[in-house]
């Protein structure tokens, strides 16, 4: 089951579950569309895979299965030369 991180690695900008701009790698690295684009260059900087869409948990399923609280940002930050 995926994690659902509560936030981007990268600019640590708040991913709620239902977030459209949520993308993730095969890892689950979790980023904004808007790093994941742009600084990262459509790479993960952690395992230099792709990204996809993160899908959205439907809320009827929240509570029972709940998102992860724990923020996770990318250590010295992020750049297209990781």
């Amino acid at each position: 089951m995926l994690e659902l991180k509560p936030n981007c690695e990268c600019c640590d900008m708040d991913l709620p579950p239902d977030a459209q701009d949520a993308v993730i790698c095969t890892f689950e690295c979790t980023f904004c569309e808007a790093c994941a684009s742009g600084v990262l260059g459509g790479l993960c900087p952690n395992c230099g895979g792709n990204f996809s869409p993160r899908p959205i948990r439907p809320a009827s399923l929240l509570a029972k299965f709940p998102a992860s609280t724990k923020r996770v940002v990318k250590a010295g930050g992020c750049s297209a030369n990781w």
